[in-house]
């Protein structure tokens, strides 16, 4: 996946009514390692990676590329967001485009937060990229992230069979400009993220 052409990386931290989103900073690395090492968290994406390996081969500031946000809860990372190109993206109707990605560790999943989280970046993307198309893949097996999707917005283009398991391809609309783009200062009105 390519990285997003933006004019500056990060970007001022997004705040909404609970969490932060922002560049991934070294106090990030041992939460990095705990979700890139969780079989919960890799259940559907081809299973976790060995957290001796991670903890000898990731830099001491992890992700911290275009399109990577930490997602931050009382200080502390709980996920990662993800928006990426997808130049190479193995079905047509994504290639080239915005692609959204997500990653929670177990404790915060059911509380709303990948939505409130999801929500944000794409409002943020709006305004960063006026007009970008976003795409997003899941398995269909996993019905957490397809709740998630619908939700988000994105509809279905297709399913198809990728890594011995059925695939979910959705599509948002090409983003328009939010009425209130999410401002550094001021906590964004999540009126579309649930409480969990």
């Amino acid at each position: 996946m390519d990285e997003l052409v933006l004019n500056t990386w990060p970007p001022e931290p997004i705040r909404t009514e609970r969490l932060v989103l922002r560049g991934s900073e070294a106090r990030d690395r041992a939460a990095f390692v705990e979700l890139l090492a969780s079989p919960e968290v890799h259940t559907y994406l081809g299973g976790p990676r060995p957290r001796d390996v991670l903890e000898r081969e990731l830099p001491a500031v992890p992700e911290r590329w275009p399109g990577s946000f930490v997602v931050e809860l009382d200080g502390a990372m709980i996920g990662q967001l993800l928006l990426r190109r997808a130049p190479m993206h193995q079905r047509p109707a994504a290639a080239g485009k915005a692609d959204l990605g997500y990653l929670f560790l177990p404790r915060a999943w059911g509380f709303g937060y990948a939505s409130e989280a999801c929500a944000a970046a794409l409002d943020w993307l709006a305004v960063a990229l006026p007009g970008e198309p976003v795409a997003l893949t899941t398995q269909t097996a996993n019905t957490g992230s397809m709740r998630l999707a619908a939700k988000l917005g994105f509809t279905e283009v297709e399913r198809f069979e990728a890594w011995d398991a059925e695939q979910w391809l959705g599509m948002r609309p090409r983003s328009r400009r939010p009425t209130e783009a999410p401002s550094p200062a001021t906590p964004r009105n999540s009126s579309s993220a649930s409480r969990g």
